[in-house]
């Protein structure tokens, strides 16, 4: 048995620029964690949201139930359900996602908005935005209230944001086809979200030899690129005293504290704000139970793949001023 094999590691990810990278990164423990996560990848069960919006979360379980399909609570978000033994078809089959009552979204996924915890009337820029599930999910957190700019670069990503948004009931958005790297400086957003274009080393699965073959150093080298240039634009046209949730759905520090110890470094207006709790859960990040990979920057969450959860990064930037630095 060679040291691969050892750890868990599936022979597709053997000997991968990927698992290089995460060998480098990660040590022993974490390390097995992770390859055990993306391991059990294909194993991950349905996971939806209510879109409050439509229906709330005691309608959406009573509504699971009446057609027989069991469901799980998230403990910190109410709004969320685990379906351990349904795929996904069968909820497209039901009423209530063909209403719009629910929205198909993986667990971590959920967790920038609620991280963002966007403020009722704010004014919102979600920067890469489709397919549309965070950009829905900050119209419920605010009840519909805050005023939405939602950009996508790509004309399909952009028209499959637009269907979603129309079927979701989601109103008050200014949709943006542009580039958000690109966005006018004289732009002021009271709360921004970047979930920025990334390899996907949290979602991938172990198995998966087409997928892991995407993930190269020109792959790693152009995201890198994409997501400083990003966070450079989301800290301009943030307003002082405004707040940025930076994500990416992946686990390497190149793409998540690497980028944000320098975009730091660059603007020397702004700080990093402890994740400390979710103010929209209630709930101290301790007690929420979402599995943890140790960061190189203190206050951020780096999320380990699991059998439910993908992995992924958040980071919380506020914006004050270079005196205040």
């Amino acid at each position: 048995m060679d040291e691969s094999e050892e750890r868990g590691e599936s022979p597709a990810l053997a000997n991968t620029f990927l698992a290089r990278q995460l060998s480098d990164a990660y040590r022993g423990g974490e390390l097995s964690r992770i390859l055990a996560g993306l391991s059990a990848a294909d194993r991950r069960p349905v996971t939806l949201r209510a879109n409050t919006l439509i229906a709330t979360g005691d309608e959406v379980g009573a509504e699971l139930s009446e057609h027989g399909i069991r469901w799980e609570a998230v403990p910190w978000y109410r709004d969320a359900f685990v379906l351990p033994e349904s795929d996904k078809h069968e909820v497209q089959g039901l009423p209530i996602y063909e209403n719009g009552g629910v929205y198909l979204q993986s667990l971590s996924s959920m967790l920038p908005p609620l991280a963002l915890a966007p403020m009722p009337g704010a004014d919102v820029l979600d920067m890469c935005a489709a397919p549309g599930g965070k950009t829905s999910q900050i119209a419920a957190l605010t009840k519909g209230t805050a005023r939405i700019c939602a950009c996508e670069l790509h004309a399909p990503r952009a028209a499959r944001l637009e269907h979603n948004l129309a079927k979701l009931k989601v109103s008050g958005v200014t949709l943006m086809r542009c580039d958000a790297r690109r966005l006018d400086p004289l732009f002021s957003f009271d709360q921004i979200l970047l979930d920025a274009p990334c390899t996907g080393s949290g979602t991938v699965a172990a198995g998966d030899s087409r997928g892991l073959a995407r993930i190269t150093p020109m792959l790693l080298a152009k995201v890198s690129r994409a997501q400083a240039a990003l966070l450079d634009r989301a800290l301009t046209v943030l307003k002082t005293g405004g707040t940025l949730i930076y994500s990416t759905c992946s686990v390497l520090p190149a793409e998540n504290e690497d980028q944000i110890r320098r975009a730091i470094q660059r603007h020397r207006d702004c700080k990093l704000v402890p994740l400390d709790d979710f103010i929209s859960t209630g709930q101290p990040k301790s007690a929420m139970g979402i599995p943890e990979l140790s960061v190189g920057l203190a206050g951020t969450l780096t999320v380990c793949p699991t059998e439910t959860y993908e992995g992924f990064y958040l980071a919380k930037i506020k914006k004050g001023s270079a005196q205040q630095k």
